[in-house]
């Protein structure tokens, strides 16, 4: 079974065990997930720091990149994977992204 296409609608700001925080963008699952690794100790915290972001053509770049690259957590992941940027175009995109919405 294909993997369901994930649109993105939000931004938030992951911090990891060892202190180090990015941001992240996700929707409402993802969040979930982010907030059950946080429960099972796999990060620290997880918070929503913007609802609604518009979806920029930016946003499509590095949601399709993210789409094509990574699996989505399961329900009981146990594990917890950063999304790399690479230079380029999905780097390009993630910085517009947080300019866009004032975040960074």
């Amino acid at each position: 079974m294909a993997q369901k296409y994930e649109t993105f609608d939000l931004l938030q700001e992951i911090t990891l065990n060892d202190g180090r925080r990015y941001i992240e963008l996700g929707n409402i699952m993802m969040n979930g997930r982010a907030e059950k690794a946080a429960i099972k100790g796999l990060i620290r915290r997880v918070r929503i720091l913007q609802l609604n972001i518009p979806h920029s053509n930016a946003v499509k770049v590095y949601e399709q990149y993210v789409n094509e690259h990574y699996k989505f957590p399961p329900f009981d992941l146990d594990q917890w994977e950063e999304w790399a940027k690479p230079e380029g175009p999905v780097k390009q995109a993630y910085d517009e992204i947080l300019r866009q919405n004032h975040i960074g």
